[in-house]
């Protein structure tokens, strides 16, 4: 599984690296074509606005869909290649470990009343191998818990539930396993695009410093530059955020069924050893 979202993500970042120098190359190229038609027509300068820029006006034509596209791979290339593919690595390797998350928590939820029916059902029919046989081949880890307890029957209720309480834990790692690594990535993301942010202000200083003059233009352009990797990075950190948070709560959820599925089994145990 691991390996297979890793291959996703080594495509999915090959791909948009792609779409970016495409979308950086029809930029140069429109800005090339405007730059010769100047040269050789100096009624340009004195024409409306929405003359001199037909490349805007084709992709609005396309829809608004269409539009936001554009400016969004416009607007990543300006902030700079370096930190916005570092934010961007971000959230594609955030969003590749809180899928994986997603898929395992789903895969392990279980119904615990179900599951508890068909243990007593089994206890009473065909004994502790009967109900080990069912949860070994029952999915998850509740049904892991109650076969590591049935399996330590024969030695006592104090151990069967000291091992349940134990394997309990083990599982709680089980399912908490990358929940770091993603909290590192929602931290790393927006000081990213801060750090990108302080550098983008340094050199549009510095280029003030070298023009000798602080033209209104210069400075605007380097400080919405400069912005541009705060942005990114906030909205990379949003969005992993409300994955986290999904998974937090999926997680919690998992655990206090596993807690009273556990004190549930335990029932079943001393009612099965009072029959005996």
């Amino acid at each position: 599984m691991k390996k297979l979202f890793a291959l996703i993500a080594v495509f999915g970042m090959l791909m948009m690296g792609a779409s970016f120098v495409a979308v950086a190359q029809d930029i140069t190229d429109s800005t090339t074509s405007e730059v010769e038609a100047t040269a050789d027509s100096s009624q340009i300068a004195t024409a409306p606005v929405d003359e001199a820029t037909p490349v805007v006006d084709e992709e609005k034509s396309e829809g608004g869909l269409g539009v936001m596209h554009y400016q969004v791979k416009t607007k990543f290339i300006e902030g700079g290649a370096g930190f916005m593919s570092s934010i961007l690595l971000c959230l594609i390797f955030g969003l590749a470990l809180a899928l994986e998350r997603v898929i395992y928590l789903n895969l392990a939820t279980t119904n615990t009343t179900k599951l508890l029916k068909s243990v007593e059902g089994a206890l009473e029919t065909g004994g502790v191998d009967a109900a080990k046989e069912l949860c070994r081949n029952t999915r998850g880890p509740l049904a892991s818990i109650f076969y590591q307890g049935l399996d330590r029957e024969g030695q006592g209720l104090d151990i069967v539930e000291k091992s349940i309480i134990s394997y309990g834990g083990v599982q709680m790692g089980l399912l908490e396993r990358g929940l770091s690594w993603i909290a590192l990535f929602i931290a790393l993301a927006p000081m990213l695009g801060f750090l990108g942010t302080v550098i983008g202000m340094i050199v549009a200083f510095d280029n003030i410093q070298i023009a000798g003059d602080v033209s209104p233009t210069l400075v605007a352009g380097g400080i919405k530059i400069a912005l541009i990797t705060t942005v990114f990075g906030l909205i990379v950190a949003i969005i992993l955020q409300l994955f986290y948070n999904t998974i937090v709560a999926k997680i919690d959820s998992i655990t206090n069924k596993m807690e009273d599925a556990s004190i549930s089994f335990m029932d079943l145990l001393v009612k099965h050893n009072l029959k005996k």
